[in-house]
């Protein structure tokens, strides 16, 4: 599984991209996206996905939930 960013909730400050050990977070101007074929769920580097602790919208989540 991979996470998504929701561009409806992102409010493109950038914390996530940052944090990704896998650097799988990139941005064209303020849209942020996840390459899913990168994320790894932060698996092996931390108990839990980095995007998701620091974002403070919400905007990070599995891809699952954001079908």
């Amino acid at each position: 599984m991979a996470h998504q960013i929701l561009v409806d909730v992102c409010s493109s400050c950038g914390a996530c991209e940052s944090e990704c050990p896998n650097r799988a977070i990139s941005h064209k101007g303020k849209i942020f996206k996840i390459n899913p074929d990168k994320c790894k769920d932060c698996k092996g580097d931390f108990d839990t996905p980095q995007c998701a602790e620091i974002c403070q919208t919400g905007a990070c989540v599995p891809l699952e939930q954001a079908a």
